[in-house]
């Protein structure tokens, strides 16, 4: 399959999100106009975006509801569990511990990692926090999936190279620090600051 570019995967994401609203509603089937609507975009990229997986849908009729979310769900690679630690057991590492979603989305949190000692040997949320000495040890042992990194910037670069060379090849990294990983290594980086500044770029250039 060509790379699919990471604003189709996201809209995948949304258009996942409103199918399972839609079953949630009892509604069996749905057209790109509405999907398109819901998602703020146009119902030719919604035919486009889908297009890369396959054919969905009839003319006409729309796309069946439960046969879509199932799709979209496999194509995600939502259909299995994927095991999830977290370095740094700071206040945005044991939000992320807190939250629900992930483990209803199949991402299962096996551990946080700091180097305070006085959050080592604790737990969030039933999760315990382990010493960030014992990383090396644990990941072939847990054989986690993803690596999220919450720690400071000026230790981010240092940790994500622990992670890579542990053999950890996806990272969810928090830190504002452009990270550099091998080719083989994908990296999401969530820059909250960025996104702030793009809804101030929208309210400053409102019509």
């Amino acid at each position: 399959m060509k790379r699919i570019a990471d604003s189709t995967v996201r809209r995948l994401s949304a258009y996942l999100r409103f199918l399972e609203d839609f079953e949630g509603r009892g509604l069996s089937t749905i057209s790109s106009d509405e999907l398109a609507r819901r998602g703020g975009t146009t119902s030719a990229q919604v035919r486009k975006d889908l297009s890369f997986f396959g054919s969905f849908g009839k003319r006409g009729l729309g796309y069946s509801v439960p046969e879509l979310a199932g799709r979209l769900r496999e194509i995600l690679g939502l259909e299995r569990q994927w095991k999830v630690i977290i370095i740094g057991a700071g206040k945005i590492g044991a939000a992320l511990v807190a939250y629900r979603g992930f483990r209803q989305r199949g991402f299962h949190i096996l551990a946080a990692y700091d180097a305070n000692p006085e959050k080592v040997g604790k737990q969030l949320e039933g999760i315990p926090v382990r010493d960030i000495g014992q990383l090396e040890r644990d990941v072939p042992k847990d054989t986690p999936d993803i690596a999220v990194v919450t720690v400071p910037a000026e230790n981010a670069q240092a940790v994500v190279e622990r992670v890579v060379a542990a053999g950890i090849k996806a990272i969810l990294n928090f830190a504002p620090v452009q990270l550099q990983v091998p080719s083989d290594v994908t990296v999401k980086t969530v820059n909250m600051a960025m996104e702030l500044e793009g809804l101030s770029f929208a309210l400053t250039n409102r019509d």
